[in-house]
């Protein structure tokens, strides 16, 4: 299938699918008139990375877990599990805790400066 197919298919920018195959997140087999052509199974590999997108993780990040898949498919010919996949949703998974307490002392110190606002106003020592 064309990019544009692609595109259609799964709702992602053709730029989009251009970046992903430069990351080489997708394979594609150029054609003699140099355009790129698509298997099916590019549908769900590109649905596949718009979720670990959406789960924060980076193109590298992505590209570890996909090519740790790839190659246990082709061992085991199963994706059941990766080990490395484990690791990355862990590391993930504690980037996302560090990032959620470091919200969480933010909001308490803007918590804390709002009431203190409050209070002077109600006290009428604004400036």
């Amino acid at each position: 299938m064309k990019i544009s197919q692609l595109a259609k298919a799964t709702g992602v920018s053709t730029r989009s699918i251009r970046h992903y195959e430069k990351k080489r997140l997708l394979d594609t087999k150029r054609l003699e008139n140099n355009y790129r052509e698509f298997e099916e199974s590019a549908i769900e590999r590109v649905k596949t990375i718009q979720i670990y997108l959406g789960l924060g993780m980076t193109t590298d990040e992505i590209l570890e877990i996909l090519l740790c898949h790839d190659a246990y498919v082709d061992v085991a010919g199963t994706d059941e599990f990766c080990e490395d996949m484990l690791d990355a949703y862990e590391q993930k998974r504690d980037e996302i805790v560090k990032q959620i307490r470091a919200l969480a002392a933010v909001q308490q110190r803007l918590d804390q400066r709002i009431e203190q606002m409050k209070e002077r106003r109600s006290d009428g020592d604004v400036t």
